[in-house]
């Protein structure tokens, strides 16, 4: 029953969209405007960068809090704080990517999956925010930096896991969610469409 709560829990948290409130208290409707994702990246290149990263910083803190709440809920003799933890955040990745509260609309859930590494494995997190920062200033798109981050996610946690260890397929499966999630950029790329910060 343990995972089932943890699961709700992190679903609940991860729902809490920041985004669309924020956007609406300065008139912005982030679904018919810019990308149409609720999300950090779309308040950034419509608003600005002062409530882009706003909104960047409460979602990966949403991360943080779940795998947090699920570490101090949650001591189990069954299941690993680790595998708790992953089950929790797993549920605020869903939440923040299909909203309760948006009609199961949202965003990708990058933001919301670092803060969540950084507790559960906060090597790897950093490779990959390493990763991320390269390729963004390289390229200055989001959605390439954020799929090469998710692609280094298992190639960096081989380094610190074993491949057994449930971090390790987490990240697996992070990797193949994130880059699924990117369906849509990863077409714009390919036909040269896809938005920049690039001035």
């Amino acid at each position: 029953m343990e995972l089932f709560w943890a699961l709700l829990i992190g679903y609940v948290i991860g729902s809490i969209n920041f985004a669309v409130p924020i956007a609406r208290s300065k008139g912005v409707d982030l679904f018919a405007i810019g990308s149409g994702n609720p999300g950090a990246t779309n308040v950034k290149r419509t608003m600005g960068a002062f409530w882009g990263n706003t909104v960047f910083v409460l979602d990966f803190l949403k991360g943080v809090i779940t795998v947090w709440v699920c570490f101090v809920l949650f001591d189990s003799l069954e299941f690993t704080k680790y595998f708790v933890g992953i089950i929790g955040l797993s549920g605020a990745i869903i939440g923040h990517s299909f909203s309760l509260f948006l009609k199961f609309k949202g965003g990708k859930g990058v933001a919301t999956t670092m803060g969540g590494l950084l507790v559960l494995m906060w090597p790897v997190l950093v490779i990959g925010l390493v990763v991320w920062a390269l390729f963004f200033y390289a390229t200055k798109i989001v959605a390439v930096a954020s799929i090469v981050f998710a692609v280094s996610l298992p190639i960096s946690a081989l380094f610190f896991y074993s491949d057994s260890d449930s971090r390790f397929i987490f990240s697996l499966v992070l990797s193949v969610l994130i880059v699924l999630r990117h369906h849509a950029n990863i077409k714009r790329l390919i036909g040269g469409e896809e938005n920049s910060f690039k001035s």
